[in-house]
């Protein structure tokens, strides 16, 4: 034999004694019947998997509130399904209009390049929301015929309030809007039909609380009019939406199909169900103003301000010289929780998405956050941040429900 076998170590050897609690930017925890699904093999062509799928469509069409019929699973990241959106609308010389607030939105710009489109970027900045003003003046200018903004940038914790505002002026504009609800579906209102918006993506592993790698997108019947008229051939086979239509619609094969992943969702998605749309939107909302309010009260400072702020994932500003690398390490390490940095400005980020959002977690990252930042030199203030957190956790008022 020329080659020796590895001395690998076993995942118990690798792993912590005790899981880490997933704080950050996602993945994040999940549920105990999500895990015990995705631990399930079946046959992907069957009778039982076309039921599923049945079911999968209709709990998608619940949670992204749409009566559309071309709702679409992709066995891949969210970014998987930004690009089968992308490659699927955006032929050689299609204007697109990107709305730029940091790496993921950037992201949808790039691959709308690659597709070969005359893409302009608009660049909203990575402080606030995008202005309502600006993107109609672009839409106005440049003419595009679609239009890509993510509803929050998971990157900078912006969240773009306009988008229903911004989707009505692109209607008129017979501009197709993609959005990216990647962090955003199911943690806040994401209204398909009403808003108007054209394509709506979302991956498994943040706001669903499900596992990385299988994704959902959704597209009106707009979209689909011009998927269906397209006369070239997408060099893409997996992400060729009329073939994947074919399997999810019409029971047809395309690829095989992560049948554990899917499970896992179907789980997800009937929790999401189960819970209702409008307590889930309380549960986040009342969790994450909870935090926010008790890192104010640990003395730092939120990244984002105002109605620009994301909920489903929070900034927070570090004080200067400590460095977030320093702070993510320490807490991993000494408190088992883990919690995100940034692309570029010395924050952390801290997740408010499904499982996220349980006040347990909650008393465990604050004060994890705030001991972390005392033993490393900087003054906070862990009583005060906690007797906050708990003060505006008890005196929420629902909004939705």
């Amino acid at each position: 034999m020329p080659y020796n076998v590895p001395d690998i170590e076993p995942l118990e050897s690798i792993l912590p004694d005790e899981p880490l609690l997933m704080m950050g930017a996602g993945p994040v925890p999940i549920p105990a019947r999500v895990a015990a699904a995705n631990g399930i093999v079946i046959n992907h062509l069957g009778e039982t998997m076309a039921r599923i799928i049945d079911q999968v469509k209709a709990m998608s069409r619940y949670v992204f509130q749409t009566e559309s019929r071309h709702i679409l699973g992709v066995a891949g990241p969210g970014s998987a399904a930004m690009e089968m959106a992308i490659i699927n609308l955006v032929d050689p010389g299609t204007r697109v209009l990107t709305v730029n607030n940091g790496f993921f939105s950037s992201r949808l710009g790039e691959m709308a390049r690659r597709a070969g489109g005359d893409v302009m970027e608009m660049d909203a900045g990575v402080g606030c929301a995008a202005s309502e003003e600006d993107v109609i003046e672009a839409i106005r200018t440049h003419r595009p015929r679609v239009l890509t903004i993510v509803q929050g940038e998971t990157s900078s914790t912006v969240f773009n309030h306009a988008l229903p505002a911004i989707c009505r002026v692109a209607a008129e504009a017979n501009c197709l809007v993609i959005c990216d609800a990647v962090c955003t579906l199911s943690t806040m209102p994401l209204e398909m039909d009403a808003w108007g918006v054209d394509v709506v993506i979302t991956g498994g592993q943040k706001g669903l609380s499900s596992i990385p790698g299988v994704s959902l997108v959704a597209f009106s019947d707009r979209a689909w009019e011009v998927i269906e008229r397209r006369e070239r051939t997408l060099t893409h086979w997996c992400l060729d939406a009329r073939l994947a239509h074919q399997f999810w619609y019409n029971k047809s094969y395309h690829y095989t199909a992560p049948v554990s992943g899917i499970l896992a969702l179907h789980e997800a998605l009937r929790l999401v169900c189960q819970e209702t749309l409008p307590k889930r939107f309380d549960r986040h909302l009342r969790c994450s103003r909870a935090l926010q309010t008790g890192i104010e009260g640990l003395g730092l400072e939120l990244y984002i301000e105002g109605p620009s702020r994301l909920n489903s994932v929070v900034g927070i500003h570090l004080p200067e010289g400590l460095a977030q690398t320093d702070l993510m390490q320490h807490i991993s390490r000494h408190h088992g929780v883990e919690i995100s940095g940034a692309f570029g400005a010395n924050i952390v980020r801290i997740g408010q998405m499904g499982e996220q959002c349980r006040a347990h977690h909650l008393f465990r990252t604050l004060h994890a956050l705030g001991a972390s930042a005392r033993t490393l030199g900087y003054q906070v203030d862990v009583p005060a941040g906690v007797a906050a957190l708990e003060k505006a956790l008890e005196r929420y008022t629902p909004v939705y429900a």
